[in-house]
């Protein structure tokens, strides 16, 4: 684990936030070498699939012009939803490094990596700047709220 890559995932988190997305940001790491790169703008594509993890396991199988990337390690600024923990466990990814926890429930993170039913299986690890990770989604949603609020008067 390198804190480097995931202080790489908070700067596109907090780049997805500028652009008025859920500040989630992944990167994709490979022998040491970011290989992907993306964070979410499900908003602005009007896609369901442009999540974070999606865009950076994209952005790293065309680089390697292959769907399997074992070795490969992902930092994620967010506990990957199960959408995305599939798209993981699909690429034979190795490792996922995470910051924040999800705190509605709506992760299967765990449960997904060691799943007895399926053939590849992914170390976890959260809690990766646990605090900075949590404070970019809690700023944005505290401005929207406020905005709304606003909005409405």
């Amino acid at each position: 684990m390198d804190e480097k890559f995931m202080r790489e995932a908070v700067r596109l988190a907090r780049k997805a936030k500028k652009k008025g997305e859920v500040p989630i940001g992944a990167v994709v790491v490979l022998n040491g070498k970011i290989i992907g790169r993306g964070y979410n703008l499900r908003t602005k594509l009007q896609m369901a699939t442009a999540h974070a993890e999606m865009r950076a396991i994209d952005r790293a199988c065309r680089k390697l012009h292959s769907w399997r990337l074992p070795g490969a390690e992902i930092y994620v600024t967010l506990e990957p939803c199960p959408m995305c923990m599939g798209a993981i466990l699909n690429a034979r990814i190795d490792r996922i490094f995470f910051g924040a926890y999800e705190q509605k429930g709506r992760s299967l993170t765990n449960e997904l990596a060691n799943a007895n039913l399926l053939n590849h299986k992914v170390e976890v690890t959260g809690g990766i700047l646990k605090e900075e990770c949590a404070g970019v989604l809690t700023s944005f949603f505290t401005e929207m709220r406020a905005r709304e609020k606003a909005e409405k008067k």
